[in-house]
């Protein structure tokens, strides 16, 4: 291989290295930012309005993977 393409080979990984970073440090941001807006949420609600919430979204889950794997049985 010659040492042009050796040395390009390297800058576009380099670049993508440096995108990479970008785009986990962008990950951990919305991590930090959707966890605080939880919390947030959950001192507003209270724990009795919060724990309600938590069950219906855990009922609905499971409502819908109930709906899948019927749907895939019928397939």
């Amino acid at each position: 291989m010659k040492e042009s393409k050796i040395i390009e080979l390297k800058n576009k990984v380099q670049g993508l290295t440096k995108v990479v970073k970008n785009l986990i440090q962008e990950v951990h941001s919305c991590i930090s930012m959707s966890q605080g807006t939880l919390t947030a949420l959950q001192l507003h609600l209270g724990k009795e309005e919060w724990d309600k919430i938590v069950e219906e979204l855990k009922e609905r889950e499971k409502r819908l993977k109930d709906v899948e794997q019927s749907m895939e049985k019928r397939s």
